[in-house]
């Protein structure tokens, strides 16, 4: 018999050509069909082309890879269970290791042990044969079923009909896409029973529940018109008819029906109503018109006096709404200019307590000004988020508490439809990490697996020690491995070799900036460690990062030693558009036993920079007509690449898309964390370089 769909012939793989050929002898004798394969590639395209079983001597695949066979059976359609005949000398599975471990491997196996009489390799062939036969009157069936059910689609379809079933008692609903479109879902969202109950109409549950419990009281028809509300607020009209599905027993099992949009014509319906219920007002209106006219140009006057003062108090609020909207949008500007204002004022005053005589009296009135300027700007906190960058601080860690104390975070972020494990044996080492960009690294991790389960799923955060031995990317030693495991979509493999290239997404346009797995990339190589993707497609992904342990233990806090303080006086140019925050912050500078070189524009400042001017740090505002901070900054590095640069800034948030990597100083800020900020920058600790002081405030100096 040649191959095919339904082939029942005999495909063989003996360890010589004479055993093949007596076993394909004996099978043909006893009238079935028989081939014999050279080796295990011909024996898998064989089966693959159609055949009814294999028969396959152990010692011909004992060292095979057997990759391919089993990729084949582990993916036959569910009518298919392909019989295979393993001959071996060492017996079973009971008794033979290696047959167990064939067995487990290829499924379908009866064992057959050598040597043995020709009626038992026929009586085999023959159940196997009628096995494959039934297999292929079982894939007929299932054809049959599927067009059945196409052509019942096909109607439904024909007939904009929604199919719906109520497995019963558990109240189980199950809905085509097109029912589920008349309750204003889309086709791939759950649709439950409570969510149909939910949908409908308050005015018309009663009745729709008075329907169904007769229907399954009685068993008779279900049918009932109700209205459904959309989660978009919107009304529509629903027709919905069922039949029961009983049991053996005669309990009911299921309704089953169909439902349709009717809204059109219910529309339609209540429209014609309206309007002869308004035709029988108007007539009985006209009849009494001239009794009661005065009467009704009473009400009416009343009634238009009402809509006019409706209309004034909804234009009112509309007025209001714009006036808050307005406000809301200068906020940030007003609360950058409130920072410019305090900064001259505490400015200002630190230079005053300074040079005010040693009168307690008038110290007290400096403390209250303070105080006051302090009070600013916590309000202008409230008005702005303020983000700080921070350099990476490894410190050592108990990374399970870590992950025990996100926990609550993290189930609030993944939503309900999302079920989150914690995988943390106990007496693990700590790491060394920094906590918060590791908690932001956990959570991106998480939010990336939970967008992966469109359908909910389950989300595994496991914790486990490893020791690193040939791993290129890491140096030996001991790790943690902290792994996150979801079973989303997965990445196929071009997508999971480029996964955590910056600005790579694989999601849809808006949705994805392409930089969290970059960034958790980052982390953890900064840290001494790796990331580590693994994802099979329609199985999930798991993303391991791989995190040092802890040489030592965490020290203790205290008091940081007092650096020795040596004055060094150099030259700043100072860059803000704001003459009277220019004149307060020189002050300081020059209080400091700086040089100030000011400049009141960003074009201003590169005029200076060109010049032969010898300057050793520029501190410049980032607000400013014509050209910002970030950009002078940027300019400034290619006139001169060394020179530092100090971005002293009111607003709390850089605009978006801005990568700053400038040392910052945030306004309102005090003389003394000016001058700590100067001596970081200008290197206090070395040598002293003196150069006169002056007191030069004019650009040109």
């Amino acid at each position: 018999m040649r191959p095919g769909p339904s082939s029942e012939r005999a495909v063989i793989l003996a360890a010589s050509e004479r055993d093949a050929v007596k076993t394909a002898h004996l099978i043909k004798e006893a009238g079935y069909y028989a081939n014999i394969c050279g080796d295990l590639t011909e024996l898998g395209r064989e089966i693959a082309s159609g055949a009814g079983l294999a028969i396959i001597a152990d010692e011909a695949i004992g060292n095979a890879d057997l990759t391919g066979l089993t990729r084949w059976l582990n993916e036959q359609p569910s009518w298919s269970d392909f019989p295979i005949v393993l001959m071996s000398e060492r017996g079973g599975p009971e008794r033979n290791p290696e047959a167990g471990r064939l067995g487990r491997a290829l499924g379908n196996v009866t064992f057959v042990e050598r040597p043995f009489h020709p009626t038992t390799l026929v009586s085999l062939v023959a159940a196997a044969v009628r096995g494959r036969r039934r297999q292929y009157q079982t894939r007929a069936i299932l054809e049959d079923l599927t067009e059945s059910e196409d052509l019942l689609q096909t109607a439904l379809n024909a007939g904009h009909l929604g199919a719906l079933e109520l497995h019963l008692p558990e109240f189980e609903l199950e809905a085509s896409p097109t029912c589920k479109c008349f309750f204003g879902r889309r086709p791939t969202d759950p649709f439950t029973y409570q969510d149909l109950l939910d949908a409908v109409h308050p005015e018309d549950r009663a009745r729709r529940g008075e329907a169904i419990e007769h229907t399954l009281r009685t068993g008779a028809d279900y049918r009932i018109e109700y209205r459904n509300i959309w989660p978009d607020g919107t009304q529509h009209w629903v027709d919905v008819r069922a039949r029961a599905v009983r049991r053996a027993d005669g309990s009911t099992r299921s309704l089953v029906g169909v439902c349709s949009d009717i809204t059109a014509r219910k529309t339609a319906e209540i429209e014609r109503e309206a309007l002869l219920a308004q035709l029988a007002a108007e007539r009985t209106a006209l009849a009494e018109l001239t009794a009661t006219l005065e009467q009704r140009v009473e009400q009416r006057t009343a009634d238009l006096l009402r809509e006019v003062a409706a209309r004034e108090k909804a234009q009112e609020q509309l007025r209001h709404a714009q006036k808050m909207e307005a406000i809301g949008q200068l906020t940030g500007g007003v609360a950058h200019d409130f920072n410019n204002l305090l900064m001259a004022v505490m400015g200002n005053l630190d230079l005053l307590r300074k040079r005010l005589p040693d009168d307690p009296r008038l110290h007290r009135l400096i403390d209250g000004a303070q105080q006051g300027a302090e009070r600013g700007a916590a309000l202008t906190q409230r008005l702005l988020a303020f983000a700080r960058q921070q350099d990476l601080r490894a410190v050592p860690v108990d990374l399970g508490a870590l992950v025990r104390d996100m926990s609550n975070l993290l189930e609030r972020s993944l939503g309900p439809r999302v079920a989150l494990r914690l995988e943390i044996p106990e007496g693990l080492p700590p790491a060394s990490i920094d906590t918060n960009q590791l908690e932001l690294a956990i959570l991106n991790l998480a939010i990336n697996a939970r967008d992966a389960m469109p359908d909910g799923g389950m989300i595994e955060i496991r914790l486990a020690a490893w020791q690193a031995k040939n791993d290129s990317a890491l140096k030996p030693g001991n790790y943690l491995k902290l792994s996150v495991v979801d079973t989303g979509t997965g990445m196929p493999p071009d997508v999971l070799k480029r996964a955590i290239e910056p600005f790579f997404s694989s999601k849809p346009v808006g949705k994805g900036t392409g930089l969290g797995l970059s960034m958790v990339h980052g982390l953890a190589v900064q840290l001494g460690g790796a990331l580590q993707l693994a994802s099979t497609l329609g199985k999930g992904t798991t993303a391991t990062l791989v995190l040092p342990v802890a040489t030592s233990a965490p020290e203790a806090e205290g008091p940081a030693p007092a650096a020795p303080k040596i004055r060094r006086s150099a030259v700043i140019l100072l860059v803000d558009d704001d003459p009277l925050i220019a004149m307060s912050t020189a002050e300081m500078l020059e209080d400091l036993g700086h040089r100030v070189i000011a400049a009141s524009s960003g074009l201003h400042a590169l005029d200076i920079l060109r010049s032969d001017q010898a300057i050793d740090l520029m501190m410049t505002d980032h607000v400013m007509p014509g050209m910002t901070g970030i950009e002078l900054a940027t300019a400034s590095r290619k006139l001169r690449p060394e020179l530092p640069v100090l971005l002293a800034t009111g607003f709390a948030e850089l605009p978006d898309g801005i990568q700053v990597d400038l040392p910052r100083l945030a306004k309102p800020y005090h003389q003394d964390q000016l001058r700590e900020r100067l001596d970081q920058l200008l290197g206090m600790g070395v040598e002293p370089q003196i150069a006169p002081a002056a007191h030069a405030l004019s650009p040109s100096s």
